[in-house]
C-alpha cells in the first residue's frame, strides 16, 4: 500500500481530530479541520449511520498510524513487536512508535512535523552519534546523540523550526541545545508522558478480532 499523498487536512477530518499534520499551520486560523469539522465526502456535514464497533476500533488505529506517519505493514510489525514485549500491548506500541527517529527529530524540534522530519532523515540531514542515518524508522536507543550535519544547518526549514521553539526542552526525555543543533535521547518515555489522544486498548482488540 502507497504512502498517502493527498491533502492532509482531509485526513483530520477523517479521524474527527487535529493530528497536527502540517506544523504551524495547524495551530493557525488557516487550519481546514476548523472550518469543516465534518468528514470528507460529496454529501457534506450530514447525519451518517450507526458507527459500529468494527469502526470505533478501525478509526482508533488508523488515527495512531497517521499521527505517527506509517504503512499499514508498518504499523502491524510494530503491534506484533509490541505484543512479544513484556508490559501492557498498548502502550508498549505507543512506546515503540515514539522512539522512530524522524518521531524524534520532530520532537527535538529540528522539523516543523513528522513529515517534514522523515524527508530531513531521508536526505540525510540526520546523525546518530556521529554517523548519517537515513532510515526514518530506525529505533533510537537512550543516550543517543542526534544532530544535524554541519552542512545542513544552514538549512531554511530546519532554523526557521528552531526559531520557532521557545522551550526546546519541552519533553522530559529529551533534551535539546539549539545552538549546536544537537539533541539526546534520555530514555524511553512511559505511556502516560507521551500523552498522545489515542486509546490504545482499542487499538488492541482491533488486532485481537
Amino acid at each position: 500500500m502507497a504512502r498517502y499523498t493527498g491533502p492532509k487536512c482531509k485526513l483530520c477530518r477523517r479521524e474527527g481530530v487535529k493530528l497536527f499534520l502540517k506544523g504551524e499551520r495547524c495551530v493557525s486560523s488557516k487550519c481546514s479541520f476548523e472550518k469543516r469539522k465534518f468528514a470528507p465526502g460529496q454529501h457534506g456535514p450530514t447525519s451518517r449511520k450507526k458507527v459500529t464497533d468494527y469502526a470505533i476500533h478501525l478509526r482508533e488505529k488508523q488515527k495512531a498510524r497517521r499521527i505517527y506517519g506509517v504503512l499499514e505493514r508498518q504499523f502491524r510489525n510494530y503491534f506484533a513487536a509490541a505484543d512479544k514485549k513484556v508490559g501492557v500491548t498498548g502502550s508498549n506500541l505507543v512506546e515503540l512508535l515514539e522512539r522512530r527517529l524522524d518521531n524524534v527529530v520532530y520532537r527535538m524540534g529540528f522539523a516543523a512535523s513528522r513529515a517534514a522530519a522523515r524527508q530531513i532523515v531521508r536526505h540525510g540531514h540526520i546523525l546518530v552519534n556521529g554517523r548519517k542515518v537515513n532510515v526514518p524508522s530506525f529505533l533510537v536507543k537512550p543516550t543517543m546523540q542526534i544532530e544535524v550535519k554541519e552542512s545542513s544547518r544552514s538549512n531554511v526549514l530546519i532554523r526557521e523550526s528552531l526559531e520557532s521553539i521557545s522551550d526546546t526542552n519541552r519533553f522530559e526525555w529529551i533534551s535539546v541545545d539549539k545552538n549546536s543543533f544537537k539533541g539526546e535521547f534520555l530514555y524511553v518515555p512511559k505511556r502516560e508522558e507521551i500523552g498522545l489522544d489515542i486509546n490504545d486498548n482499542l487499538i488492541v482488540e482491533y488486532y485481537s478480532k
